[in-house]
């Protein structure tokens, strides 16, 4: 059903004023305004800000300031709805057309499109591109063409969508309709594509920074996942979040393993029947302290802010991949936590793939590249953040103090002794057997194995008896890392040497350095939460008892209003809102509407409402 406009929103479509009147804030924030004036003066545009950024923003509000109807480009259905039902609740005429729609709303839409009374138009590439679907948006005024996740337009992006570079024919459909692109992950050969690929060479570039200093970016060893995840959920009692899976059995084995220790969780993958996929996103949308494990087909469409927990127990397969995934925590700018697993048999897996894809041999020089920065994003002994950003082509110039690596600073030793011991070790067990039996061999311990093979004959047998096998574990991990080793994939992962990376180590020639992994405590700081501590949940930060009492009360008041209106919570008031609104206890509607994120047409709707619950409070 298409929302009537709310009567209270100002007729005057300047930028500040809808901005006030409609969004319910006072202020721009970075890149927004001079983006926005760009594309109200006409001109195209490639938006590059970070999840959480205000994105949205640059082409909702010039589709308000413009005549006509705005055609926003958008990839899944659910990002869709979800973004439609927050318009709505602004009072804002959206709609959306896609394959899962309602018949009867799908018919309110295409009249209200014809009648030239939407302000927003949500539609897919393949939706958007059929001539029916053209031929009849040309009968309207179109204020703009946004394509939102633009990095599906790029073949070297992690996302890719052929049917995004078909775009480019839309300025023959739609002569001096302004286009906006805009994204959250693109490295600099990412946006010369998206540019290339839509025809759009003319567009002004608006690149905000990619930094997000309300995420807490970790990565770890793997060292017993069920124990190091459920570690991390334990810091977050009642928050939502995000296990990702690198396949669908695994996020099954975990998600069964979660609630059977307690954690509430879904499993979510593309070979689930699509009523569960339904149901377990309409749970998370609910607002309900949930974890989804899933592999990479959820999350892109959803828009829930207040997810406090990102996790990986695999290793994306690039940096761009990586930040968008871990994109999708703490979008409310509220501190979240960010966790990376990553081991040495993910790291040759990932080789393997890329080697034996069917790609075009430039794409795999390209696909080469980025798991390459992957790898060592893993593995670097920088600020992780710095080293994150500088993917994207981004300096942060100095550490960030918001990653595991500047809360608890790691070492390097010379290792190449070490590491020599170890190829030694590979290449004496005659390079077939997988990394348990090495270090076995190198820790001198019997077993059947070691035994049956005369591998206790060896003269590499206890050589490494005066370390741990953690620590052993970890140099051939690292070692995996820089090239020297890979893992053989079949009945058993085998460790073998790649002759011509291992060969300068044993010689001599080649000086290596290695992490000190040693475990150290961590300091007891925001964002660097003791691991045995449970963090106080970010939506109640800063509020005094008092008023935590009335931010719970309000939260429940929400959650009874976007049940009845069957809405996520979220689209109605942020967390952010309604903990202002708990600090500052507004008194009257010209008080509540002063608070940011409180516009016109949700002041007019649930103000009595929100006044009645502080009240009572």
């Amino acid at each position: 059903m298409i929302a009537e406009a709310s009567p209270d929103i100002d007729l005057d479509r300047t930028p500040r004023a809808i901005l006030r009147r409609v969004f319910g804030y006072s202020a721009f924030r970075g890149l927004q305004e001079p983006a926005i004036e760009h594309i109200l003066a006409g001109n195209d545009a490639l938006v590059l800000m970070p999840t959480g950024g205000g994105k949205s923003i640059c082409y909702q509000l010039p589709a308000l300031a413009r005549s006509g109807t705005a055609i926003i480009v958008s990839p899944l259905i659910a990002l869709m709805d979800d973004q439609v039902a927050a318009l709505r609740q602004l009072g804002i005429l959206a709609g959306a057309l896609h394959s899962d729609l309602d018949p009867a709303d799908a018919r309110a839409t295409g009249r209200a499109l014809d009648e030239g009374a939407l302000d927003l138009l949500y539609v897919s590439p393949e939706r958007l591109l059929l001539s029916g679907t053209l031929e009849r948006l040309q009968r309207q005024r179109i204020a703009l063409i946004a394509i939102d996740e633009a990095h599906c337009v790029s073949q070297w992006g992690h996302e890719f969508r052929p049917e995004y570079r078909l775009l480019a024919c839309l300025p023959e459909h739609f002569p001096g309709v302004p286009r906006v692109a805009l994204t959250a992950t693109a490295d600099p050969r990412t946006r010369e594509d998206i540019l290339r690929a839509l025809a759009m060479d003319g567009a002004r570039v608006f690149a905000a920074s990619f930094h997000r200093p309300n995420l807490m970016i970790a990565a770890e060893p793997k060292a017993g996942e069920t124990a190091q995840v459920d570690a991390l959920l334990t810091r977050h009692p009642g928050e939502a979040g995000i296990v990702y899976c690198g396949s669908r059995a695994k996020t099954e084995r975990m998600a069964a393993w979660l609630n059977n220790h307690g954690h509430p969780a879904v499993a979510f993958h593309a070979g689930l029947a699509p009523d569960v996929k339904r149901a377990a996103a309409a749970r998370f949308r609910s607002g309900e302290a949930l974890t989804v494990v899933a592999t990479i087909a959820f999350g892109m469409g959803i828009d829930r802010p207040d997810v406090r927990f990102v996790a990986h127990l695999d290793m994306p397969d690039s940096p761009e991949a990586y930040y968008q995934q871990i994109g999708r925590a703490g979008r409310d700018g509220d501190p979240s936590e960010t966790l990376l697993l990553y081991g040495g048999e993910d790291i040759a897996r990932a080789r393997y793939f890329l080697q034996t894809s069917a790609a075009p041999e430039e794409q795999k020089r390209a696909m080469r590249g980025r798991l390459e920065a992957m790898i060592s994003l893993t593995e670097t002994t920088e600020c992780r953040t710095a080293a994150l950003l500088r993917c994207f082509g981004e300096e942060l110039g100095g550490p960030c103090g918001h990653c595991d690596m500047c809360a608890s600073p790691v070492s390097t030793f010379d290792g190449t002794i070490e590491a020599q011991k170890v190829l030694s070790a590979v290449y004496r067990t005659g390079q077939r057997f997988g990394a348990l039996h090495v270090v076995n061999v190198l820790l001198g311990k019997e077993t059947e194995a070691t035994v049956k093979w005369s591998h206790d004959q060896l003269p590499t047998w206890g050589i490494g008896a005066d370390r741990s096998g953690d620590f052993w574990r970890g140099v051939i991990r690292q070692l995996i890392a820089k090239g020297a080793l890979d893992v053989e994939t079949g009945e058993y992962a085998t460790i073998c040497l790649v002759q011509d990376r291992a060969r300068p180590i044993l010689r001599g020639e080649e000086r290596v350095m290695l992490r000190d992994d040693t475990p150290k405590p961590r300091d007891r700081q925001r964002g660097s939460p003791d691991r045995n501590s449970r963090v106080k949940p970010a939506a109640a930060e800063g509020l005094s008892a008092e008023g935590a009492s009335l931010f719970d009360a309000l939260r429940l008041w929400r959650s009874s209003e976007a049940k009845g209106q069957g809405v996520p919570p979220y689209v109605i008031f942020h967390d952010a809102t309604l903990r202002e609104i708990a600090a500052v206890r507004p008194g009257s509607l010209d008080d509540l509407g002063q608070v940011k994120g409180v516009g016109a047409s949700k002041l007019g709707r649930y103000g009595a409402g929100v006044l009645e619950v502080i009240r009572q409070g």
